[in-house]
Formats: C-alpha cells, structure tokens, sequence
C-alpha cells in the first residue's frame, strides 16, 4: 500500500507543489533548483540534447515548473508563458485559424473578452458569446466551431459552471474545451478531469501567490500544448528563467496557502452577509450563492475571492477602498495579502457601463482577494471600512 500511495498519481497537492513528480532525488541534488539564467545553450548537433534556447521554453527553470503544473492539474503535459493573457492568446491562436469560430461563455475576463472581440477577428475568427443561465451553446455551434471557451470560477461574479453537459456537447462535435480555472487553483478544481482539454491560469495569481511575478500556464494533452508552445515561438512571450524559479517556488506552498484563502474567504463573506451597507454578499460557499451546489459538487474548496455589491454604489465603493488599513486596494488577486478592486476600473474597464451591468457588475461591484491575514484582523479592517461609507 505504502508503495501505491508514493506513485505520482497518488501524489497529494501539498507534495507534488514541492517535489514534482520525481521524488527519488539523488544524494548531492539541490533542495532548491539553481537559476538557469541563460538565454542558451551549447548545442552543436540535435544528439546534444533538448537545451537549445530560452524562448522555446526548454530552459530548466522553464521546464520544472511546467512538470510540476502538469503534475498538479493531472494532464500530460503544460507550460510556462509570460502571462496569463499570453497563455490565453496562444492557446487560441493556436486552436483556431481563418474561418473558424469560438464560442464562450459571456462572463469573462474583461481582457479575453477584448482578444475574442477585437482581436481575433482580425485573424478571421468570429467568436458567438452565449450566457450560461440563458443557455443556447448548442444553438451558438456552428460546422467551424474549433473552441468553447470558459471561466471556472469567472471574474468576477464567481459564477461557477458546470461543464460537462458543455464537454459532451464539444466530444461528439470535435471541439476543444478550454477553462480559465485561475480562481480555483489546482487544489481547488482539477478541471481536467470534468474532461476540460486545456487548462490556463495567470500564474501571476495563485500559483505564483506573492504578487511579485508575471506568468501564465497551460496545461492539456502533450499535442495540444506542444502546439501552443509552438505558436508562442512565433510570437516570443516566453517566460524568462529567474520568474520561472519564482513560480516554481510560488508552488511549493501552493496547497497550504489556497487552505487558508478558501478558510478566510468563507469567514469574511459569512460575517458580511446582511451588513446594512451591503446589498449583495458573492461568494461560492454561501448557501445563497446561485450555483454553490455545483460548486461543492465539483470543488474541493471555494477560493479565495469574495465579491460585494456596496449599495450606496460607486462612490460608496470609492471610500470603502479608501479606508482600508490592512486590505490594499491593488488590481490583482491570489497574493499572500488581501487585495481589494472595482472592476469598472480595473478587470472591466474597457466595458461600457451597461455592458457590465448586463453582466451582473454593477457600480458598487467590489472584488475582495482574500489574503492569509489573520481572519479577525481582515474582518475588523473590512468592518471599520464600511462604517464610512454613506
């Protein structure tokens, strides 16, 4: 049993975050991986081996970490880009060409939404945006449809979608799924096997978790990610080897961080629920929210992010972000410190007020990224922030 247990893929999260895959080192081996901070390597014939240049990401530093995120999403195999937008554009252009066509749900990341809209037109691909609750996917396929695209949990309303209705849908017409699962994490949802076929984070977030380095992964099939690594030799967003390092370290302590965010984000939304100065309370874990049975279907926690809708709106949002003393308003998420941001300026700004209304962000919309403060401290910090707002 002992012996089992020690196979890779018996490996829990917390370890394979720190040993990958290979956990029978050799006497002499570094604890840490050294920096291989080379841009290339002496390689005089194709028998030399596989280093050849940083950009097409086979440095080591590049390498290890993409084995460690394939070990954590369970995929065959995955990379390391230099941000989760990069990721996301590669995966895309990568999977589609002239006169095809994508589907996604209509609750995306604001700047996926852009690259879907404005972009990848311009490289003749048209993309139908379908909102889950309405349904319609079946309806938006076409014959040249080649993606779904999603979010799990989205950004930043943290609907949670079920996707296997959408995964039996895309196996009899051919298509590819792909799921934006940054807010989950790999301990929170391994989106692969709900029989999603590429996984991408912003590695910036979670994965990383100290908010000091830009990157994003994709993880799938070993074809699938070799054709997007190849498609970002062309383009040349290739993670440079000292932020591979950091992420690699960022996943040492993955598991044990995302505990404490999923355990934090459920004691803030809990305690925030009816307060006088809130009109909506958005989190995953709640009974209230919409989907939070399939959420505790198919998660294995809630995440660390926690959305609420201030009702004295913008301006109310603009002094509660002012009075913060430990939570820091900064627009990102995953960090190791609680973030707090308004969409309208930051993730969705490029959208039209009523755009994002439509997509449930309204003026008064605040998005919370949970840190791993002490719980009573952020509660108090989040409390005496609200006593201000009018």
């Amino acid at each position: 049993m002992s012996n089992e247990r020690l196979s890779a893929s018996n490996l829990g999260p917390a370890t394979l975050g720190i040993h990958g895959e290979e956990t029978d080192s050799p006497p002499g081996s570094p604890i840490v991986p050294p920096i291989m901070q080379s841009a290339t390597f002496h390689w005089a014939s194709p028998a030399d081996g596989e280093l050849i240049y940083s950009r097409f990401g086979n440095n080591p530093n590049q390498v290890e970490v993409g084995r460690k995120v394939a070990a954590l999403e369970g995929t065959e195999a995955a990379g390391a880009l230099a941000s989760g937008m990069a990721a996301t554009a590669m995966a895309l252009l990568a999977l589609t060409g002239v006169g095809d066509h994508v589907v996604a749900s209509s609750r995306l990341y604001g700047a996926t939404q852009k690259l879907l809209t404005l972009e990848l037109p311009r490289r003749g691909v048209d993309t139908t945006f379908v909102d889950p609750d309405e349904g319609g996917w079946e309806e938006a396929v076409r014959p040249e449809t080649r993606v779904i695209f999603i979010e799990m949990p989205d950004n930043p309303t943290l609907r949670v979608l079920d996707p296997r209705p959408l995964v039996a849908l895309a196996r009899e017409r051919g298509i590819k799924v792909l799921c934006d699962a940054t807010f989950a994490s790999p301990v929170n949802l391994r989106a692969a096997s709900l029989g999603i076929d590429m996984i991408i984070h912003s590695a910036t977030k979670y994965l990383g978790g100290h908010s000091d380095l830009i990157a994003g992964v994709v993880a799938g099939p070993q074809a699938l990610v070799s054709e997007v690594i190849a498609m970002s030799h062309l383009y040349g967003p290739a993670l440079d080897p000292h932020t591979a390092w950091l992420l690699d370290r960022g996943l040492r302590t993955l598991e044990a961080r995302i505990q404490v965010h999923n355990q934090n984000a459920l004691e803030v939304s809990e305690r925030l629920s009816g307060h006088s100065a809130i009109g909506r309370v958005i989190y995953p874990g709640l009974p209230s929210h919409p989907d939070h049975k399939v959420a505790a279907e198919l998660m294995t926690g809630f995440g660390g992010v926690v959305s609420i809708v201030l009702k004295g709106g913008g301006a109310a949002a603009d002094q509660f972000l002012s009075a913060l003393k430990i939570a820091v308003a900064a627009p990102s998420l995953g960090g190791v410190e609680t973030l707090v941001s308004q969409p309208r300026h930051t993730s969705h700004a490029g959208l039209t007020q009523e755009e994002r209304e439509a997509q449930g962000i309204p003026d008064g919309f605040v998005r919370i990224s949970v840190g791993i403060e002490n719980s009573q401290d952020l509660i108090a910090d989040i409390e005496q922030a609200l006593e201000v707002v009018d």
